[in-house]
């Protein structure tokens, strides 16, 4: 894999519609896309998912250039690599910062499955042809919930994950049950209870939830596993498996019964392949969670979603959902409840090169 040039690029969209949490609202999303170039002119392509604050790990935009610029390039530029599974085990010198690792690493394997004109899915031993569709509902209104939900519905999304707190989980589950009482549901905390609201989260057993997602802090796991052993709905973590290591502690001591496998989370495709192939040995279903990301992280997250652990209908919309115009090109499109598993080689979308010269805020070019 001789490397001649990485580029950065820093791009700033807004949403169609505001993405709210407990933890705060999402109305423009910022990211890094990276397209690295081998000697051979092909050139493959990775994104930085870490947000503008750091309100979903300590990652943020600026933290995770200074990442790529002053430590992560300058290691690859010193230790030239073969595969880009090496790459996770060259960053592992340098602590967390995985959103980082992730945004360069996934592009070396979007550069090497081209290189070998192979789908990126096939590269990661993928073995569907395509992958089944969930969405999230991120708002504070029940109104609002139930007409998004049936929206989805009609467009044949096969999950729904709305976001849940203390204040808004009881009765709001209630209304949505009230109207569809046998959609697939799951309902996401990020991390907002703790083990004194233990008998208000023993209440949302009476909804028949897929899981509850990371109710408890977000690096916590024992905690989780006394949770666990109190409810009946299952719990799946997010923001606590980091590694795999995180995720084989977490089974070993019964914390959760479902993982949602980020890319960017656990530092690339290499880790986030490895938990897929521990958990799918351990009979432990899991799911591609999505990052509010632009088109590049969304077609990396079709071919690991290709894997057959992935049981679960994943986080992986169509690009409509989030934006107006994506940045790849063609965009992501769920049919049927279904996205398409690209042939191509590599992640199987182009990069739409009008639309990212419209949103870009800042690039940076680093030759070998």
């Amino acid at each position: 894999m001789k490397i001649t040039t990485i580029e950065l690029h820093v791009i700033e969209m807004p949403l169609k519609d505001p993405f709210l949490t407990h933890l705060g609202a999402v109305n423009i999303r910022e990211g890094i896309i990276i397209k690295i170039t081998n000697s051979d002119g092909v050139s493959g392509y990775g994104e930085g998912v870490a947000f503008s604050t750091p309100w979903y790990t300590e990652e943020t935009v600026k933290t995770s250039l200074h990442m790529l610029t002053d430590f992560l390039i300058p290691l690859l530029q010193k230790n030239p690599i073969d595969h880009p599974s090496q790459a996770s085990r060259l960053f592992s010198s340098l602590r967390r910062n995985n959103m980082a690792k992730a945004a360069i690493e996934t592009a070396l394997w979007d550069l090497y499955a081209k290189s070998h004109s192979q789908p990126l899915s096939k590269t990661l031993e993928g073995t569907r042809t395509a992958v089944p569709a969930g969405v999230v509902v991120a708002t504070d209104s029940a109104t609002k919930a139930l007409a998004q939900i049936d929206q989805y519905l009609q467009e044949g999304y096969q999950r729904v994950k709305v976001k849940i707190n203390p204040k808004q989980d009881y009765s709001f589950l209630s209304e949505i049950r009230r109207f569809f009482p046998d959609l697939p549901l799951m309902a996401d905390a990020n991390s907002a209870y703790t083990l004194t609201d233990l008998e208000r989260i023993k209440a949302l057993d009476d909804f028949n939830l897929l899981m509850i997602e990371q109710p408890l802090a977000s690096d916590d796991i024992l905690e989780h596993s006394f949770l666990q052993k109190e409810i009946k709905t299952p719990i799946c973590l997010d923001e606590s498996i980091c590694s795999y290591d995180d995720a084989r502690k977490a089974i070993e001591f019964g914390c959760c019964k479902v993982i949602n496998i980020k890319v960017g989370r656990v530092g690339g495709l290499y880790e986030a392949k490895r938990i897929h192939d521990y958990c799918f040995e351990q009979g432990v279903p899991v799911w591609c969670g999505g990052m509010i990301e632009f088109g590049i992280s969304r077609a990396h997250n079709i071919a690991l979603a290709s894997l057959p652990g992935f049981s679960i209908p994943g986080d992986i919309s169509s690009s409509n959902r989030f934006w107006e115009e994506d940045i790849i090109t063609p965009e992501v499109n769920v049919q049927n409840g279904l996205v398409a598993v690209p042939t191509s080689p590599g992640i199987g979308f182009k990069l739409n090169k009008k639309r990212l010269q419209e949103v870009l805020q800042w690039k940076e070019t680093i030759v070998f």
